[in-house]
């Protein structure tokens, strides 16, 4: 958690330094390439084969990993979890067991690199469109986001849903390729 959050700090001053297309486009690139990897490579949709860990053997993930995923998360946004779910799966571990475990981890990565953020942040000028921003923070989509997620939290904990790994799988791919779609229309 430590080295997430030493990365993300460096990325979101690297983010500051950089222009915002290259890191929106940075994104889309991402992730359109994740989701080739998910879905050509073995371990996240299909076990792996010959000597490999199975996904009924997780095995833990190497913690000097956490510099480079939280710096290269919070230089293009993506939160960690676009990076921390495929590791884990291919890790041998469950679709329920990998997103649970990206929440904490995306959490060590957004708060320093969202402290560093509001850090260097600008006071914008009287009339300006952005105002509703705090460095590079949307403080209206993240308490939009916020009170949404919410009641959908109450709720799920009482009764958690049943969805099959595969299922469950499939459907973060699906997730990330809207994404992919929205991202460049988003302008």
């Amino acid at each position: 958690l430590l080295l997430l959050a030493v990365g993300a700090s460096a990325g979101a001053v690297a983010t500051r330094l950089a222009p915002a297309d290259l890191a929106r486009w940075a994104f889309v690139a991402y992730v359109a390439l994740t989701i080739a990897d998910l879905l050509l490579r073995p371990g996240f949709l299909r076990p792996h084969t010959g000597g490999e860990a199975a996904p009924g053997a997780p095995r833990p993930l190497r913690a000097v990993l956490g510099a480079p995923v939280g710096a290269v998360a919070a230089i293009l946004g993506v939160g960690g979890s676009v990076m921390t779910v495929p590791a884990m799966r291919r890790a041998g571990h469950t679709m329920q067991v990998a997103t649970a475990l990206a929440n904490p981890l995306t959490l060590a990565i957004a708060l320093p690199a969202t402290a560093v953020s509001l850090c260097g942040a600008v006071v914008p000028a009287a009339g300006d469109a952005h105002v509703h921003l705090a460095g590079l923070v949307d403080l209206r989509a993240a308490s939009a986001l916020l009170l949404g997620a919410l009641p959908v939290i109450a709720v799920l904990r009482r009764r958690p849903p049943r969805i099959p790994d595969r299922t469950h799988a499939w459907a973060y791919i699906g997730l990330l390729a809207m994404v992919t779609v929205a991202m460049p229309l988003a302008a």
